[in-house]
């Protein structure tokens, strides 16, 4: 599972029906309203690298509302929790 930060800068007068829009997405598991140079964040799961150029350019920047976006690769988990196996539910192996 690859996991991506997108910060996510909006048409401030839209920031929740495009965060409700973000969540709709798939691949987003998650989007929060933040404080700060961005609006939202959105956490993106893929299985392989290669599928964030179908999440992140293809659906999210595309998004009306979206003005900016930056990606973070996460690159290890820190957790009490088994975050793999609950956010590879549904997956198959392989």
């Amino acid at each position: 599972m690859v996991t991506a930060i997108v910060l996510i800068k909006t048409d401030v007068a839209r920031i929740p029906e495009t965060a409700q829009t973000l969540a709709q997405i798939p691949s987003v598991s998650e989007v929060y309203s933040v404080t700060g140079e961005f609006d939202l964040v959105a956490m993106v799961r893929v299985r392989r690298h290669e599928e964030l150029d179908d999440v992140i350019p293809g659906t999210v920047n595309k998004v009306s509302g979206v003005t900016h976006t930056e990606t973070h690769i996460a690159f290890r988990t820190y957790s009490r929790h088994d975050l793999e196996a609950a956010f590879a539910l549904g997956y198959e192996d392989g």
